[in-house]
């Protein structure tokens, strides 16, 4: 347990074996509970705010269940480039045109966090410019078959092959891009109490 945060029970809402390393990271004792949620948004929000309003929507499927002593976590990601959200590719060959779109070009990453106890809600996002080298067809092709980034918006997760290869240059957090700003996460942990 981190002692240099208040004595909440933290509970990350997610999946993503990325985002409970990253939370792992901090020395916190946090436990894992998940649901199903769609993740469907209007189609007239504003881009760059998708990802906020996906983590806020998890996080309110969880609102009837809070403890006293909780705060819970929930997170999303999205990939925007050109005007365009890249969320999360439904097959193969979505992958393939997603990272043909992002191959050779610069992107933003943006991370949504929504932290939510019982009289308390905290919702914000985090951005990072990511530039990534040209890929030849063979690399985007051998990268998708042998990582399966399904489950990853945009088709790719920096901290695999493609990030050590590929990503030659980032203007922002690392661990925004990774899928958890956890610099925020941490800040608003530590003034959770002064503020409840």
């Amino acid at each position: 347990m981190n002692k240099l945060l208040p004595p909440y029970k933290i509970i990350l809402a997610s999946k993503s074996p990325r985002r409970q390393e990253i939370l792992q990271g901090l020395d916190i004792d946090f436990e894992i509970r998940t649901k199903e949620v769609n993740e469907d948004f209007p189609e007239d929000l504003p881009q760059n705010q998708v990802a906020r309003y996906l983590a806020e929507k998890k996080a309110a499927a969880f609102v009837d269940e809070m403890g006293d002593n909780e705060i819970i976590i929930t997170s999303d990601t999205t990939v925007l480039i050109n005007g365009q959200v890249l969320n999360k590719p439904k097959d193969r060959e979505e992958a393939i045109q997603m990272l043909k779109q992002l191959s050779g070009n610069v992107h933003h990453v943006i991370s949504g966090v929504c932290m939510m106890g019982k009289n308390k809600k905290i919702a914000f996002d985090d951005l990072t410019e990511v530039h990534l080298r040209n890929l030849s067809i063979d690399e985007i092709e051998a990268y998708i078959d042998n990582y399966h980034p399904f489950d990853k918006a945009g088709s790719y997760g920096v901290q695999e092959w493609i990030g050590y290869a590929a990503v030659f240059k980032l203007i922002g957090s690392f661990y925004t891009v990774m899928g958890l700003p956890v610099h925020r996460v941490y800040e608003e942990l530590k003034n959770w109490k002064s503020n409840y």
